[in-house]
């Protein structure tokens, strides 16, 4: 029985075939796009003491199929260049298309708002362990200030109470900094996948399909879950796009038909690949190995500018160079593919020696940033949502953009993706008896514009992936016991030893999503200062007993968990402060003091931003630094088969700038490793508090 699948581009009036897009390609052809009903969601920039402003954009209506303008030329596009909504200030938006409601008004309508005084209470709170107390005066009267009755804060808080039930898109903070800085490292967060083992580049192939099937079969459930995840729609198909100001997001709207291609990259060379068949079922594993073996027959070393470089740059440059390029209708046609596609597949060539060998931190910086432009940064296209890499040499990983896709959910994906390469499938060998249309090559239009670009863009890279210190270790049998949730176990843990390592504390986050009450948004969770701190002393006090160090630990763990459940309900401080800030920018009223406050400066420097996720796999997590001085630590916890059995190992990735003599990756993980010791030594010896 042969396999029927359908073809790439096919033919004016072929049967089954979806009607063609005439707005990229000017009039078909081998480039023209079949569909794309897309909407555009903002991504704004971060919104620091001194950033810039921005609210993230809600979706507009996409063009129905054969309709649709090409990117940087169609009108809704510029019309998202800002939110229609914004804290405080009502702009009148474009009419959107009949809609599914969103998640959150679904589920009881607006997000809750917090109180304003519990909001500057965890404030100050937060100072108390970054800040002297001499010092804290001058802060302590301007919140009471800015907090009294008739002062800026109810003020504000009353604008913000005053939104429409649909709740708006708060700026996503803090990726996208105002100063447009490049995805890879600064924004993109990534998961090193465990090492896989094969011979040769059969292997790869094979694995690469199994994986890519795997994925799909993930997104065939989300698909059917009832009320489905609102995410789902932005992660696959989903890709930045660089604005003047800030970024766009492409995303299909509810209810669209989902492309059936993905994109799949090597030497440079940029393919569409069908992944789907025509009732938009996934390609069997042996069906999608045949069209990748075609591919790589296709592309040999060399021949193919690193074109993808140019998503690693500076927002502002490759924002300039995106529009250059989209001038030309082939590239108009590619790049639109490109952005379409459900996600896109890395077929990497083995890691250099000097970009990290083949331990964990080879995987790693492949991950991040690809290694250079002399080794896979070209193989990739950093604005994607999802980015998969396999690697010849067995380094595996994904790259995501963690302000449209959470964590905890990419683990969840490659959790189910290598169960899935774990089953039994056909033996390779037969893969290349299966009729399949052949993976159609991109094509680029390159002016002499053009090639300075990419040089720059290969420096740029090249200075880049030299930069980012990388230190990857284990930690094996750590497990709170008791009640004590390991995550806030290991936040505890990170505060002491970034105290150990620099003799203070720093304003640390973790990024946490609000999936559950504010669909696409996520809000940064800050570890309690004060408890942390004494409990650092303790532990590095040879006359500290340990039931004072555990009467310490206890409170720290119990203050960090009920921060936790507050983020979760909305109910996070960061963003409220944000929130405030932005409605007094919209309203065009003077910044309040507050704002302006050196205190307030230091607070939201985050030298410490981590990241935590649990996965059966043992995977890495990689997180880089928010500030030039700063760290970023990605914590993956091993998960017990059994939810009874305790928890398992850790994997932990800390990243730091080479330039900052300030930091070093490996010290704070030396400092890390010790601080796990300690906890896990004290609950050992005198049991769970």
């Amino acid at each position: 029985m042969r396999l029927r699948y359908p073809r790439v581009g096919p033919s004016r009036g072929a049967p089954g075939s979806p009607p063609r897009d005439r707005g990229l390609s000017g009039g078909g052809g081998a480039h023209a796009v079949p569909w794309a009903p897309w909407v555009v969601a903002g991504v704004p920039g971060r919104l620091g003491p001194r950033g810039g402003v921005g609210c993230g954009g809600v979706g507009v209506g996409g063009a129905g199929p054969g309709r649709t303008q090409a990117p940087g030329r169609d009108p809704r596009v510029r019309a998202m260049g800002r939110s229609p909504w914004v804290w405080g200030r009502r702009r009148t938006p474009p009419a959107p298309p009949p809609a599914a409601p969103p998640v959150s008004a679904r589920r009881g309508g607006r997000p809750p708002l917090p109180a304003l005084g519990a909001t500057l209470g965890r404030l100050l709170g937060a100072l108390e362990a970054l800040v002297a107390p001499g010092e804290r005066d001058r802060t302590r009267r301007l919140v009471r200030e800015f907090g009294a009755p008739g002062g800026a804060g109810p003020r504000l808080q009353e604008r913000l109470r005053r939104q429409p039930p649909v709740p708006p898109r708060l700026p996503e903070w803090p990726w996208g900094s105002s100063e447009r800085l490049p995805l890879p490292v600064h924004t993109s967060a990534g998961l090193v996948l465990p090492r896989q083992d094969w011979e040769d580049w059969r292997g790869q192939l094979w694995f690469a399909a199994r994986l890519i099937a795997g994925v799909l079969d993930y997104r065939a459930q989300l698909e059917r879950r009832d009320p489905p995840e609102p995410w789902v729609q932005a992660a696959f198909g989903g890709c930045r796009v660089p604005g003047p100001q800030r970024d766009e997001v492409l995303q299909l709207p509810p209810g669209a038909q989902p492309p059936p291609f993905i994109t799949v990259v090597r030497n440079c060379q940029f393919f569409q690949v069908e992944a789907c068949g025509e009732a938009g079922t996934p390609l069997p594993p042996a069906a999608l190995a045949a069209a990748l073996g075609g591919l790589r027959a296709r592309t040999g070393r060399g021949g193919a500018p690193p074109l993808g470089l140019l998503t690693g740059q500076h927002r502002h440059a490759w924002g300039r160079v995106y529009r250059l390029l989209m001038r030309d209708r082939l590239n108009r046609a590619s790049i639109g593919r490109i952005q379409r596609s459900l996600f896109a597949l890395s077929l990497d060539a083995p890691v250099l020696a000097a970009a990290g060998g083949r331990g964990p931190g080879g995987g790693a910086a492949q991950v991040l940033h690809g290694g250079g432009a002399c080794a896979n940064s070209g193989n990739r296209w950093f604005d994607k949502t999802l980015q998969f890499i396999v690697g010849e040499d067995g380094t595996c990983g994904v790259v995501y953009d963690p302000a449209v896709i959470d964590g905890a959910v990419v683990a969840e994906m490659v959790d189910h993706a290598l169960d899935c390469c774990r089953r039994p499938d056909p033996s390779p060998a037969s893969m290349t008896s299966l009729p399949l249309p052949q993976p159609q090559r991109l094509r680029f239009s390159l002016g002499p514009e053009t090639a300075p670009e990419v040089e720059r863009a290969k420096r740029h890279l090249d200075s880049l992936a030299a930069d980012v210190d990388v230190h990857c270790f284990s930690h094996e049998g750590f497990g709170a016991g008791g009640a004590l949730r390991p995550e806030a176990v290991v936040q505890v843990a990170l505060q002491v030893a970034f105290y150990r390592a620099h003799g203070s504390l720093c304003a640390s986050c973790e990024p946490t999503s609000l999936r559950h009450v504010l669909p696409g948004c996520t809000d940064l969770l800050r570890p309690p200062g004060p408890p942390c701190l004494a409990l650092a002393r303790a532990l590095d006090d040879p006359h500290a007993e340990p039931e004072l160090q555990l009467a310490l630990l206890r409170e720290a763990v119990e203050a960090q968990s009920r921060r936790t459940q507050e983020v979760l309900a909305g109910q996070g401080a960061e963003r409220h402060l944000q929130g405030l800030r932005q409605a007094a920018i919209a309203a065009g009223e003077p910044l309040p003091e507050i704002f302006m406050d050196p205190a307030y400066a230091l607070a939201t420097h985050f030298r410490l931003c981590t990241v935590q996720v649990r996965s059966r796999e043992g995977c890495w997590l990689l997180r880089g630094p928010l500030v030039p001085d700063g760290y970023g630590v990605g914590v993956g916890h091993i998960a017990p088969p059994d939810p009874h059995d305790p928890p398992g190992g850790l994997r932990v990735a800390v990243t730091a700038f080479a330039c900052c003599h300030q930091t070093e990756a490996a010290r704070l993980g030396a400092a890390l490793q010790g601080a796990l010791d300690s906890l896990g030594g004290l609950l050992r010896r005198h049991g769970p508090p």
